[in-house]
């Protein structure tokens, strides 16, 4: 017991460091910015309040999070490219502290979205909240994944198979894979002490994924809309505990 508990209070700190990053962000996130200049002000917040940032260089990436616009499903990397009124942006940040990991991300609408890109949003927002509010010990991964891709199905949108959350602590990805589909009550029961991510990413179109040449990232096959939000949760003796809620209270645009 007094293991996981001194776990939990490790992954609080590293994940409130990087839900106070985007909550930085927040503000900061406006027409006529680069992406570039989102992940400079990522790196030395995390940099100036203790932390680090994991995706630098891990297998490889050169920046210090992920910026994926509007047909872009994960794992955008930064660049030259300048916001744009009307573009939708997800922000994934994941900050190191004390060989912990707290891992995050959120939609931010660059100036006024369309209707479309904001129904998507909410539904991808609502979705994750509806699998974290059944977690307890004794449910089934499975059933996470029923949670998200019934309810977005019913909206019309579709489930991205082939990108999962995951278990976390110690180590940027751990096991379980948790997948954002599935049946309820199949895979691996959920126990206290367990830590992972819920991330799913849900398209307008159809899930189909295609990876561009750089090796990272990842954009809907059919061009439509994609949307993504992640928090870090634990597995408590009742319930459940999200690591990388918003301090400021920011959960989903309009912030």
């Amino acid at each position: 017991m007094s293991n996981y508990l001194e776990k939990f209070e490790k992954m609080r700190i590293a994940g409130k460091l990087a839900a106070k990053t985007l909550d930085m962000l927040t503000e900061n996130i406006k027409p006529g910015i680069s992406t570039n200049y989102i992940d400079k002000l990522g790196y030395e917040f995390i940099k100036d309040n203790g932390g680090y940032s994991a995706p630098l260089y891990y297998r490889g990436f050169q920046k210090s999070l992920c910026t994926s616009l509007n047909h872009v499903v994960c794992h955008g990397i930064p660049s030259d490219r300048i916001l744009n009124e009307g573009d939708a942006v997800n922000v994934d940040v994941t900050a190191i502290v004390d060989d912990h990991y707290g891992d995050t991300s959120r939609m931010f609408c660059v100036g006024e979205t369309s209707v479309k890109m904001n129904n998507l949003i909410n539904a991808t927002y609502e979705s994750m909240m509806r699998a974290i509010r059944i977690l307890k010990p004794g449910i089934k991964l499975g059933d996470i994944g029923y949670e998200i891709q019934s309810f977005v199905e019913q909206k019309g949108f579709s489930v991205v198979r082939d990108f999962c959350g995951h278990g976390i602590g110690t180590s940027f990805h751990e096991q379980p894979n948790i997948l954002h589909y599935g049946k309820k009550n199949t895979g691996m029961e959920l126990m206290p002490g367990m830590t992972f991510t819920i991330e799913p990413m849900i398209n307008a179109g159809k899930w189909e994924v295609k990876i561009l040449n750089d090796g990272w990232t990842a954009v809907t096959k059919d061009k439509s809309l994609s949307a993504q939000f992640e928090h870090t949760v634990g597995i408590t003796e009742n319930g459940y505990e999200i690591f990388t809620e918003s301090v400021k209270g920011y959960s989903k645009p309009p912030y």
